[in-house]
């Protein structure tokens, strides 16, 4: 037993001695993006004070998406997308590789039991006789077991470890790009709705004109042409109206596939029959843009973008100590004896102690090449990096153009219907006194049928666009609203983050 102490003490002390990293000191790049965001004609006038508000990302979605029934698709989707379940088992997968190499910063200790009856003939006997050989030992002990003085296999764990990092920022973006996408499908789901049912009262409104231009035409008062150009409008609208309930039921199969499991009932019934895109009936919470350097906190695929880049910068390290000696250690104690009854008296005691060093003189420039081969896999992951940002930066660009644009678009585009309305009906009046002929009916009649749908898709592009800011800010990742939170959002990795952070710089 005092034998094992020492081969465990000896272990231990291998373990103090590793200590040494090669890993080159982490430095961020910088963003390459415009330290504002654009201005001009199209971003609107500037946002005012934002002092006590909250960040767009920490916004939480039941708080920006008020809608009950889009809650509830949200909340479906968290629990039964196959997409984020990937993700998140991707994230276990991970962790678990993480642990993996993280043991080889410790000696494997096994604890062994052998036993052995041998017989030999007489003439492989010392004794000319035939003998029977017995022995038995049991010990504790490693094997080959790497003293980590410059840090390799150190490197190598905190390359994985920032890989986890990345997977668990990836799960956090895909959460993200869910709740977006759920409501885009949710909003487009009644936008097609909408168009549908404006197709309905179109429809019955031509066929009624199509009617009473027949009749007209029968008794002479109006002209095959007059009727040829109603029965146009029909077929037109039931082109239409067979379009748009084919994209309402492919609506509802997308939002299937996203939520992950059939529609229950209650909320099945409740989409059938439709409650529009009246601001009114979806309404979104408005959102502080910020500034740019904040994307680089607030965005998971740009903190995923960064722990590729450290995982990269730490193969550098390991890289760098493969030129210098291995040292490992083979060690072992216990008994051993020829009767199971003496094996655990004192003179039965056993040991051994192999160390070994490995000194690499000429490698045909292996070693070389892979170092090269870190660096440049480094410098990769900077171009990454800097293409999230820049990413992110073009899409909340264009996000605030939109949003700077399109409710100007949705009162100009209001008022076109209301103007359109009023000359169809007149028109109709005028042709239905026989004051003029139907063609200019016709034609205020499409040119209104016309505006109402553009009215239906800006106001759904409206919508959408406060959506794609949400998402673009990085909101969606929390159900409710965090106050006061100073970046990324926890990583619940067993302590991971709090006690297993990765050495950033090289040790003097």
């Amino acid at each position: 037993m005092m034998m094992t102490k020492r081969i465990l003490s000896l272990a231990a002390s291998a373990v103090l001695l590793a200590g040494c990293s090669l890993i080159p000191f982490y430095d961020r790049p910088a963003a390459p993006t415009a330290a504002a965001w654009p201005t001009g004609p199209a971003y609107g006038p500037e946002a005012g004070d934002q002092t006590g508000r909250p960040a767009a990302a920490d916004i939480g979605w039941r708080d920006f998406f008020t809608d009950q029934r889009l809650q509830g698709l949200i909340e479906l989707a968290l629990s039964n997308n196959r997409d984020l379940r990937v993700a998140a088992l991707n994230v276990e997968a991970a962790r678990a590789q993480y642990q993996i190499q993280r043991a080889d910063l410790f000696p494997s200790i096994d604890a062994t039991g052998s036993g052995l009856n041998e017989r030999l003939p007489a003439r492989l006997s010392t004794t000319g006789a035939p003998m029977i050989e017995r022995q038995y030992s049991v010990g504790v002990g490693f094997t080959a077991y790497e003293l980590d003085l410059f840090g390799r296999v150190r490197s190598l764990k905190e390359e994985v470890l920032e890989q986890y990092f990345a997977q668990e920022e990836t799960r956090t973006s895909v959460q993200i790009a869910l709740v977006a996408e759920v409501a885009n499908a949710y909003l487009t789901l009644q936008g097609d709705q909408d168009l549908l049912r404006l197709t309905q009262d179109t429809l019955k409104s031509q066929r009624q004109s199509y009617d009473l231009i027949k009749l007209n035409s029968g008794q002479g008062v109006a002209t095959e042409l007059d009727l040829r150009q109603a029965e146009t409008s029909v077929r037109t609208a039931e082109v239409n109206l067979a379009q748009y309930t084919r994209q309402v039921a492919q609506d509802r199969n997308a939002l299937v596939l996203l939520v992950g499991q059939a529609l229950p009932a209650g909320l099945e019934a409740d989409l059938a029959e439709g409650h529009g895109l009246d601001a009114k009936g979806i309404p979104l919470a408005d959102l502080p843009a910020g500034v740019p350097s904040a994307l680089l906190e607030r965005r998971p695929d740009i903190r995923s973008a960064e722990h590729s880049l450290k995982a990269a910068n730490a193969d550098i390290g390991a890289a760098r100590a493969a030129f210098f000696p291995t040292i490992t250690l083979t060690a072992s104690g216990g008994t051993a004896s020829t009767g199971l009854s003496e094996l655990f008296q004192g003179a039965s005691r056993t040991w051994t102690l192999a160390p070994n060093i490995v000194v690499p003189i000429f490698e045909g420039g292996r070693l070389e090449a892979s170092l090269d081969y870190a660096k440049v896999t480094k410098n990769i992951e900077v171009a990454r990096y800097e293409k999230a940002i820049q990413t992110a930066f073009r899409e909340v660009a264009d996000a605030l153009a939109a949003r700077g644009t399109l409710d100007d678009q949705l009162r100009a585009q209001g008022a076109l219907v209301e103007a359109s309305d009023v000359r169809y009906r007149l028109s109709d009046m005028r042709f239905r006194n026989g004051i003029e002929g139907y063609l200019n009916t016709l034609d205020a009649q499409r040119t209104l049928y016309s505006a109402q749908q553009t009215l239906i898709v800006t106001r759904l592009s409206r919508l959408s666009n406060l959506v794609t800011l949400y998402k673009a800010l990085g909101g969606g990742w929390s159900e409710r609203t965090v106050q006061g939170r100073d970046g990324a959002p926890a990583v619940d990795a067993g302590g991971l983050r709090a006690g297993m952070e990765p050495h950033t710089g090289e040790a003097p």
